[in-house]
């Protein structure tokens, strides 16, 4: 199925929307995560890891994980959000919802027929 898109407005400058995609991908590249990244391609993206407040005051067992991206980084096919409450095997978004999304990534490149340009 394929979603049609509108322009409304332009809320961040191609300048400025530049800068922060050669961030995303920097993080991607040389972040806690590049281990489970798919070979060749340009992947922009960031973990998160955020504790759970319970009662007033963090738990330091409870977080939840997430990692937000696109890619290609240079032509979008698809963006992604990973949210795990709670995850078991690991407190960290770069252990837990990175992979994840890699994963995920990887089934989308096959689907879109995206090759590696790296």
């Amino acid at each position: 199925m394929t979603i049609e898109s509108k322009v409304v407005r332009q809320v961040v400058k191609p300048e400025t929307a530049k800068i922060l995609t050669e961030m995303m991908i920097n993080a991607v590249d040389n972040g806690e995560a590049r281990f489970a990244k798919p070979k060749g391609y340009r992947i922009a993206g960031k973990t998160g890891t955020a504790q759970i407040p319970l009662g007033g005051t963090y738990q330091d067992d409870k977080t939840i994980a997430s990692f937000v991206g696109f890619a290609p980084a240079d032509h979008p096919k698809f963006s992604m959000l990973v949210v795990l409450t709670e995850p078991s095997s690991s407190p960290w978004g770069s252990e837990t919802a990175a992979p994840l999304f890699f994963s995920i990534a990887k089934e989308l490149f096959q689907y879109y027929t995206i090759a590696p340009t790296l």
